[in-house]
C-alpha cells in the first residue's frame, strides 16, 4: 500500500503540475486586456506582519470622490494572484473595487501555508483594512468571494469579521473534514493533489505537513487531532456566527466535485438562516467556474455578479424573488429551482437489497468511481461518466442488486441512501457503494458513490450501514433500470481491509435492507 500511494502521489504532482500550467496561462491571459484599466500591484501587510501580494482595479474615473462597495477575492489553492484579473475588471467596470491577493505560503506572497488557519482569516480582515484606508472602497458595503481555497477562506472571514455583508463561495467547502475524510475514509487522490500542489508552489508549514503525513498513513491515533484541526477550518462550524450576522451567503458547487462533495455543502446551506442561494451544476472541482476566470461568458460569475448587486449595492434585480435552490442536472440542459433542499427529491423510492451476500476484500472488482477531474469533466462535456458492465462484474469482489426496468425515466435528485446489515470477518474495513443506471446491454453509467469505513469492531457481529452516497440529479431513461454495487477498493480511496477480510450483507426480516433513491415530483 505504501508504494501504491507513493505512485499515486507522484503522478498526481505530475497532473498538478500541468493544471498550474494551464492555471497560469489561465491567469495571465487577460492580463493585457486588464493592464491597459490601470491595475495596480501591491503589498499588503497580513497578520504578523506577513507580506501579500495582491492587485486592486477600481472603477474607470475613480477620483476619490465617492465610494464604492468593496470585493475581496482571495486566490485559489496554488494559483497566482491574477487568477482574478478578466473578473475584477468586469467588476470595476460595474462599480466595485476589486482588491485580490495571493493568500500567505503561495508563490510570492509570505508566510507558510496555514490551510484556512486562524492566520489566513485574519489576513483576509486586514486587507479589509488595507483597501479601506488605500482605495476609494466604501466600509458599509463590503463582500468577499472566492474559487476552491479563496471560496473557503471567504466564508470563514465572514464568521469571524461583522463588516463582510456578502459571500460568493464557488467550489469551496463547509466541512473540512467530511469532504476529504468522509465515513472516516481518506479521499486519496484529493489529498494527493492538495499536497502535491501545496508542495509545488508554497511552503507547507511544519503542521500542515504533519497533517498530511498523518492523513496517507492512517493514524487512528491522530484521528481525533485531525478531526480537530480540520472542524477549526470549517464554516460548518461556525453556523451561528453567520445567522447572528445574516451574512448573505451564495453557494456554489459541481456534482461530480472531487475535492469538495456537494453533500457537505447542502448540509451547511439546510442550517443557514439568512438571506441564501444555492447553486448545483454538472462538473468537477472549479470546472463550472473556469470559463468565466477567461472572461467569457458564465452562469457563476453572472450570479455572483447579481448576487453582490443585490446585497451590496442594494439593486432590484430579483435574485432574492427567484427560488434560492438552482440545480442543473447532469443529463439535461435547462435549471431546475426549488424552494429548499427538501423539496428537490421530495419522492422516496426504495430498491430492496434482499437475500444474503458474500464478497472478499482487496481486490478492485471494475466498479470504481473514475479518476479526480477527468472523470467528471467527460461528464460534464460530454455526459459519460465512469462506466461499468454490470453483468461481468465479479461476485466474489462485488455485491449487486438490481431494480426492474423502469417504463417512465426516473429523474434522480437529492441524496440516496443505502441502509444494510453488514457482518464483516476483520475488525477494520472498507466498503464502496456505487449507484449505476444500467442500460438494455447491461453497461452501467455512474449516478453516484461514497465510501464507508470502519475500526474496532467485532469480527462476526453484524452492524447496522447507513450511508448516503454523494447528491447529484440525474435522469434515467424508460427502460433501464438501477443498480446498486458494492466493493472494496476504489482508486479514489484508501481502503482499510486486512488481508483475507469477507463481508457478508443481509437483509434481516425486522431490519431489510435497501436504498433510498429520491426522485423529483412529477
Amino acid at each position: 500500500m505504501g508504494n501504491h500511494r507513493k505512485a499515486l502521489r507522484t503522478t498526481t504532482v505530475g497532473a498538478v503540475s500541468a493544471t498550474l500550467i494551464a492555471g497560469s496561462v489561465l491567469g495571465f491571459a487577460p492580463t493585457a486586456q486588464a493592464a491597459s484599466n490601470d491595475v495596480r500591484f501591491v503589498d499588503i501587510t497580513g497578520d504578523g506582519g506577513t507580506v501579500l501580494k495582491g492587485n486592486v482595479v477600481t472603477p474607470s474615473g475613480a477620483d476619490g470622490t465617492r465610494r464604492y462597495p468593496l470585493l475581496v477575492l482571495p486566490t485559489s489553492w496554488g494559483l497566482p494572484q491574477v487568477e482574478y484579473l478578466a473578473q475584477a475588471q468586469k467588476l470595476a467596470d460595474s462599480g466595485y473595487v476589486v482588491v485580490t491577493y495571493n493568500v500567505r505560503g503561495f508563490w510570492q506572497s509570505g508566510g507558510q501555508i496555514e490551510v484556512a488557519g486562524p492566520p489566513d482569516i485574519a489576513d483576509a480582515s486586514r486587507v479589509i483594512d488595507w483597501a479601506l484606508a488605500n482605495t476609494p472602497s466604501d466600509a458599509r458595503h463590503i463582500g468577499m468571494a472566492g474559487v476552491s481555497y479563496g471560496a473557503g477562506i471567504s466564508l470563514l472571514a465572514a464568521a469571524h469579521d461583522k463588516r463582510i455583508k456578502a459571500v460568493a463561495s464557488l467550489s469551496g467547502w463547509a466541512d473540512l473534514i467530511d469532504s476529504i475524510y468522509s465515513q472516516r475514509t481518506q479521499h486519496v487522490q484529493a489529498g494527493a493533489l492538495l499536497d502535491g500542489a501545496g508542495t509545488l508552489t508554497g511552503r507547507p508549514s511544519p503542521e500542515v505537513q504533519q497533517v498530511f503525513k498523518d492523513f496517507f498513513a492512517s493514524n487512528l491515533a491522530k484521528e481525533p487531532d485531525l478531526i480537530a484541526w480540520g472542524r477549526k477550518r470549517s464554516p460548518a462550524t461556525y453556523i451561528d456566527e453567520f445567522n447572528k450576522n445574516g451574512t448573505a451567503l451564495l453557494l456554489a458547487n459541481a456534482w461530480g466535485d472531487t475535492i469538495f462533495p456537494p453533500n457537505q455543502y447542502v448540509d451547511f446551506y439546510e442550517k443557514l438562516t439568512g438571506p441564501k442561494r444555492l447553486e448545483l451544476r454538472p462538473g468537477d472541482h472549479a470546472t463550472a467556474e473556469l470559463t468565466g476566470l477567461f472572461g467569457l461568458p458564465n452562469d457563476v460569475w453572472t450570479d455572483t455578479e447579481r448576487w453582490m448587486d443585490h446585497y451590496l449595492k442594494g439593486e432590484d434585480n430579483g435574485i432574492d424573488r427567484e427560488q434560492p435552490v438552482e440545480l442543473k442536472p447532469r443529463s439535461s440542459g435547462g435549471y431546475e429551482g426549488y424552494p429548499d433542499w427538501k423539496s428537490v427529491g421530495a419522492t422516496q423510492r426504495k430498491i430492496d437489497l434482499a437475500g444474503t451476500t458474500t464478497i472478499h476484500a482487496n481486490v478492485d472488482s471494475g466498479a470504481d468511481g473514475g479518476v479526480i477531474f477527468l472523470s467528471s469533466i467527460l461528464d460534464q462535456i460530454a455526459q459519460v461518466p465512469p462506466i461499468a458492465s454490470i453483468p461481468l462484474l465479479p461476485r466474489r469482489y462485488a455485491a449487486v442488486w438490481q431494480s426492474p426496468r423502469y417504463a417512465a425515466a426516473q429523474h434522480i435528485r437529492g441524496t440516496a441512501k443505502l441502509h444494510t446489515t453488514l457482518t464483516p470477518t476483520k475488525e477494520s474495513g472498507t466498503l464502496v457503494a456505487y449507484l449505476y443506471d444500467v442500460g438494455p446491454l447491461g453497461l452501467g453509467k455512474l449516478v453516484s458513490n461514497a465510501p464507508y469505513t470502519w475500526h474496532g469492531l467485532t469480527p462476526g457481529k453484524p452492524f447496522g450501514v447507513d450511508l448516503e452516497l454523494f447528491s447529484t440529479a440525474y435522469d434515467v431513461p424508460a427502460g433501464h433500470r438501477l443498480a446498486m454495487v458494492v466493493d472494496t477498493v476504489d482508486p479514489l480511496y484508501i481502503e482499510h481491509n486486512p488481508s483475507g477480510a469477507q463481508l457478508t450483507f443481509s437483509s434481516p426480516a425486522e431490519d431489510p435492507s435497501y436504498v433510498s433513491v429520491p426522485l423529483r415530483e412529477q
